[in-house]
């Protein structure tokens, strides 16, 4: 494995999953080398299916490790993963590098909460509430717990065109007209949970195709939007 020549971030990805740094999706994914004005390089996670990491399979936990090793070796001065659900194995990497490890936006959740007026809730839009559990977002007092609402972003028929488009070779046609479904879906879930949540004072996204319409979704609700990228430039901008 070559060592890259600038430092780097990264980036854990899927097994079988689009290829970092030849993907054709937009500015905004952790596989567009476009993303971020430093340079990214990734490694697949040996057996990591989309549906094994978010249902959380334990026997991720040895190849995240390994994967992390070997882009510390080629260079990489901090990691982070391409899903959310990665931050099961959060403990395990950070334990077994020593570069700053950020594998979640949902390690955002207790600083962002207390950013927040006591009376505001934090909203969590995910590509997958069922195994969006509390118990991953690093808080434990309950006050703080009830200040947190989780929602699905993917309506069923775009969680499927993203499945099947993460598999194959989708045209930019394809992608776009998915990019325009995630935005309608992202902004009807927030529109949903500030129904029944009028003290939503900020919007976190775990699922890391959401940043391609971050931007929109901002405009759309007036609200401060959290995501990976934010905490990759955080994380990385503390190294270089």
């Amino acid at each position: 494995m070559a060592l890259t020549e600038f430092p780097s971030l990264g980036v854990l990805t899927f097994e079988g999953g689009p290829a970092g740094g030849h993907t054709p999706w937009p500015s905004g994914t952790l596989l567009n080398p476009a993303t971020f004005e430093f340079p990214m390089i990734w490694e697949t996670v040996s057996g990591s299916r989309p549906e094994a990491v978010i249902r959380g399979d334990r026997a991720l936990e040895s190849p995240c490790i390994e994967a992390a090793r070997r882009l510390v070796e080629r260079g990489a001065k901090a990691i982070t993963a391409d899903c959310g659900f990665f931050i099961r194995h959060q403990e395990a990497v950070a334990a077994a590098v020593n570069v700053p490890v950020a594998m979640s936006s949902l390690l955002l959740v207790p600083t962002l909460l207390r950013q927040l007026p006591p009376a505001a809730k934090l909203a969590i839009v995910t590509a997958d509430s069922t195994h969006c559990d509390i118990n991953l977002l690093g808080i434990n007092e309950p006050a703080d717990r009830e200040r947190v609402v989780i929602g699905g972003g993917f309506s069923s028929s775009t969680l499927h065109r993203m499945e099947v488009m993460l598999a194959s070779h989708p045209t930019k046609t394809d992608i776009a007209a998915c990019v325009a479904d995630m935005e309608t879906d992202l902004s009807a879930c927030i529109t949903r949970l500030r129904d029944s949540h009028p003290d939503v004072a900020a919007v976190l996204f775990e699922c890391t195709a959401f940043p391609m319409v971050t931007p929109a979704i901002r405009r759309k609700t007036k609200l401060p939007i959290y995501d990976i990228t934010t905490l990759c430039r955080l994380t990385f901008g503390s190294v270089v």
